[in-house]
């Protein structure tokens, strides 16, 4: 079971660097703008809020990394429930104020995750 939630948790992680280079570096582009439904307009009106909020997801993949490599496996496991319960509360406030799509996308993976590191 170790192997599966360092796997699941390394997900969860590049998941939001995935999202931390959408947010900061592409936000405009069309590829951010159809994963996130916006138009040109709304995109470059927002694009410093949106590089704020990539900073938070990266935030998030590096406690989950941090975890993950940590050299004492006890304080490792605590990150990484930590981060996983950070991105999980995320998904959820973000599923019932922006998108439903948020709750699958993001928060299944992490509840999934967690539920990983729980069992180990």
């Amino acid at each position: 079971m170790l192997i599966v939630s360092v796997i699941l948790t390394a997900i969860v992680a590049i998941e939001h660097v995935y999202i931390l280079i959408l947010e900061m570096f592409l936000w405009t582009g069309p590829r951010a703008r159809k994963a996130f439904g916006t138009d040109k307009a709304f995109a470059e009106a927002t694009q410093s809020l949106a590089a704020n909020q990539g900073l938070y997801n990266g935030f998030l993949a590096a406690g989950l990394l941090w975890g993950l490599v940590h050299p004492d496996a006890s304080t490792g496991h605590q990150i990484q429930l930590f981060f996983l319960g950070c991105v999980l509360v995320a998904a959820v406030y973000g599923g019932f104020t922006a998108k439903r799509s948020i709750l699958l996308v993001q928060g299944l993976p992490a509840f999934i995750a967690l539920i990983a590191v729980l069992l180990t």
